[in-house]
């Protein structure tokens, strides 16, 4: 491959900022509501599993985590995100109130990031001009603030994404304890939430384009030590 497939390849898989955050936003609520729901739903079970054979209360128990946790992590995104898109549109209205008011200074602010990036002031102030001329308030928004109009934050979105998330990973350790005999559900449910956690642990280093071995180390272990707590107090408990 020559160098300017080289190229063309990096720019392909080369994350941009231009929408990075919209298009990505919910793809991490989703992976951490993925991660919550098997952590959370997988502790409790294995908890009650050991310190109960009945399958009945183990399926109450389960469910009701579900249902709690997937309503809980759907309202703390909603909350979070609506936070952080009541800022961007504040910080757009600033912009655009001072596009239409000061004019000279916003032009003359705009040159001086470009002045920052390396530009001489001759150039940066005649890029400054043209990008003003096709779209002043993107211009601004790019190179001051790292967002786009189109970039603000969608709450739903990452609401749904995460309550979504967070059931299908908390249905992974309740079937897990569910369907097999007594004697097997605690360490069914610990090989499918090790599976299921070294599988969110690569996503979310993917996403976040972090090295992979450390985040999954940090998932997996958290993860484990967080079932075998659980399942201790229940064991203590249960035969008290």
């Amino acid at each position: 491959m020559n160098s300017v497939d080289d190229a063309t390849e990096t720019q392909s898989v080369e994350p941009h900022a231009a929408g990075l955050a919209s298009r990505l936003n919910w793809l991490r609520a989703g992976v951490l509501g993925a991660n919550d729901g098997i952590v959370s739903v997988a502790a409790l079970v294995v908890g009650v599993a050991a310190a109960t054979t009945d399958a009945s209360v183990i399926l109450i128990a389960g469910v009701a985590a579900l249902l709690a946790g997937a309503i809980s992590m759907a309202l703390g995104e909603y909350v979070s995100v609506s936070s952080q898109r009541d800022s961007e549109r504040a910080l757009i209205a600033k912009e655009t109130w001072e596009l239409e008011n000061e004019p000279e200074e916003e032009l003359a602010e705009l040159a001086g990031f470009y002045e920052q990036k390396g530009l001489t002031p001759e150039t940066a102030r005649q890029v400054a001009i043209e990008l003003t001329d096709h779209d002043a308030l993107a211009a601004h928004l790019e190179v001051e603030l790292h967002i786009t109009a189109e970039d603000v934050s969608n709450p739903w979105t990452a609401a749904y994404a995460s309550a979504i998330a967070f059931t299908v990973g908390a249905a992974l350790p309740l079937l897990a304890v569910l369907l097999p005999p007594a004697e097997w559900r605690v360490p069914a449910t610990f090989v499918a939430v090790l599976v299921a956690l070294v599988i969110t642990g690569w996503l979310s280093a993917y996403l976040g384009n972090s090295p992979k071995p450390r985040a999954i180390a940090r998932i997996v272990i958290g993860g484990l030590l967080a079932l075998a707590v659980t399942y201790l107090i229940g064991g203590l408990l249960g035969g008290a």
